[in-house]
């Protein structure tokens, strides 16, 4: 016995030496989105992140309307500097040290079946011959609480479970609302590129019209709930029941609840439930137990038949499916749910799609049943972010105020070279798509923001050729040279077939380049897109760092009264802390 335990005792030191010797730290450079003077001579754009840039730099300025040219070039003060910058109630340097809170008690088991879509990121695309970016708004957050489950379990996130434009989405931002009657607003920044300091990032915000929680229409919700034996675990169904329940105290009695499960095959809790009986609606939901297959495409259909039967005119009309996305029953590829779920969206029934759980979770499914069903895709890790979804956000979840929203931006030669849109690489349209009232777009709810960010390259280029704004024979494109792009936003009401446009020009008059009044959100945003390159080791992340985006988080942190720009800090330095070793691997 002795001898076992000497043995025992010899080999949890030998682990202990090894775990040691491999663990790896993060050195980034500190970088800054410091106002940094640029050459007056611009080369040819041509990525080489592998040489090493020159330290020095000019304060030279070109004459005309370019990029470079109206950069103001007041140095702005780095946070990096030495002086102490507190975070909450500690400092940077003292929160690295911080032990971090697990989002639950639940442990990888080091294998993982979950399923995500492939991310082919996008590169730069020559103005000259590409002046066209095209694409569908999104408004999911899953991506952003998916990896940050996964990080705080001690995990490195799968790189295509990384989808930048959902980072970006799951923060607020404080753009202007509307004007009275008016649908969206419109925020653009032009600021240095924190990654590569010859670029500049074009951050394009849109703002949806606020709704009260109490000026929301009368809603017809199907709760659609998995209950195989799939969602057996402590963060599936638990978890969900809890959701569920918060989501449940803050309805009325205009509203109309029915509860679908499916697990083998599919069948009804509740039909057409008053809002203010919640005694029952609660009971019903924690009665439910897991067990069994899963029947999703059962349970969709189930779960449409019932909202069409109970459909409120004028009012909501949603399905709420919740589940790990193991369909395993009846249609289950991707391409026959995309068929199941298309035949549904011109129903008028919109649809919210739930994830829950890991190790088994098919967020392709769930990504796909959202972006086809006329709706949005979240994923709850926890009882906190329930409420963020179900309660606090309850409008832009519940009521969606515009579908088939587009945009497309066109970019003037004579100020930009090149453009890369960072993120919604599943988003991308074709340009002809835009004014096609057939094509299938994203939805907006009430409230809703979305967030997108441009890396562009300055350019002197004057372009002359193509049927455009700013390249056309008929014109002379120099009557534009004060103009950066022309943002154009496509969009139908809820009910509606017919799409409307918007159209905004982004200028050096009405867009300051790199001026001191950038916003806190500017770097926010900026850190956000950083740290999701870093995650995905994106061949375009340049000089990239870790110390980069906390520099840049910590400077657009802002009041952040709902404390998620705080978490993030925390999440980053959680990550920085992680052995860089896959866990599906």
């Amino acid at each position: 016995m002795k001898k076992l335990l000497s043995i025992f005792i010899i080999i949890i030191l030998i682990t202990g030496v090894c775990l040691t010797g491999c663990a790896k730290k993060d050195t980034g450079s500190s970088k800054t989105l410091s106002d940094t003077a640029v050459s007056d001579k611009k080369e040819a754009y041509a990525p080489s992140y592998t040489e090493e840039k020159s330290s020095e730099a000019t304060a030279d300025m070109d004459n005309g309307y370019n990029i470079s040219d109206y950069e103001n070039f007041e140095a702005e003060e780095s946070i990096m500097d030495g002086s102490e910058t507190s975070v909450g109630s500690a400092s940077i340097d003292e929160k690295a040290e911080m032990p971090y809170k697990y989002a639950g008690n639940i442990a990888y088991d080091g294998m993982s079946s979950d399923e995500y879509s492939e991310v082919n990121e996008v590169g730069f695309k020559h103005v000259n011959t590409n002046p066209l970016s095209t694409f569908s708004i999104d408004v999911d957050t899953a991506s952003y609480s998916n990896l940050r489950k996964t990080i705080n379990y001690g995990m490195i996130p799968d790189a295509n479970a990384i989808r930048i434009e959902e980072m970006l989405n799951y923060f607020n931002y404080r753009y202007e609302e509307p004007e009275k009657d008016e649908p969206f607003r419109i925020h653009t920044e032009i600021g240095k590129c924190p990654w590569n300091e010859q670029n500049y990032l074009l951050m394009i915000g849109l703002q949806g019209r606020n709704v009260e929680t109490e000026a929301l229409p009368k809603s017809n919700l199907v709760f659609l709930i998995d209950v195989s034996g799939s969602m057996d675990e402590p963060d599936k169904l638990p978890l969900l029941k809890n959701a569920f329940s918060q989501l449940v105290r803050s309805l009325g009695e205009n509203d109309k609840i029915s509860i679908v499960v499916y697990a083998g095959e599919a069948g009804v809790v509740l039909d057409s439930v008053r809002g203010n009986e919640k005694e029952l609606i609660l009971n019903a939901i924690n009665s439910l137990n897991a067990g069994g297959s899963t029947a999703g495409a059962g349970g969709i259909n189930m779960a449409y038949q019932l909202a069409e039967k109970n459909f409120i005119t004028d009012g909501n009309n949603r399905v709420i499916l919740a589940t790990d996305g193991d369909f395993n029953v009846g249609p289950s590829s991707m391409e026959e749910l995309e068929k199941l779920i298309e035949e549904k969206r011109d129903s008028g029934i919109f649809l919210s799609v739930i994830g829950f759980g890991s190790g088994n979770l098919k967020d392709n499914r769930m990504e796909l049943l959202a972006d086809k069903g006329n709706g949005n895709y979240a994923y709850i890790d926890s009882s906190r972010e329930a409420k963020k979804v179900l309660v606090d956000e309850m409008a832009g979840t519940l009521l969606t105020i515009a579908k088939d929203v587009k945009i497309q931006v066109e970019f003037n030669p004579y100020s930009v070279a090149e453009y890369r849109l960072i993120g919604y690489e599943n988003r991308a349209l074709q340009n002809k798509d835009f004014k096609d009232d057939t094509v299938d777009a994203g939805e907006i709810g009430a409230g809703h923001q979305v967030t997108a960010i441009y890396e562009i390259v300055p350019s002197d280029a004057i372009g002359k050729d193509g049927d455009l704004k700013y390249q056309t024979e008929n014109k002379n494109s120099s009557q534009y040279n004060n103009e950066i792009s022309e943002i154009r936003l496509r969009y139908k009401e809820p009910d509606g077939n017919v799409s409307k446009e918007i159209k905004q020009v982004v200028s050096y008059e009405n867009t300051p380049v790199n001026s001191k009044k950038l916003s806190e959100d500017f770097y926010f945003a900026a850190a956000v897109a950083e740290f999701g390159m870093i995650l995905r080791n994106s061949i375009y992340q340049g000089e990239s760092s870790i110390s980069s985006v906390l520099e840049l988080a910590q400077k657009g942190m802002g009041e952040d009264e709902d404390g998620y720009r705080l978490e993030f800090i925390d999440l980053v330095y959680r990550y920085q802390n992680l052995d860089k070793i896959s866990w599906w691997e």
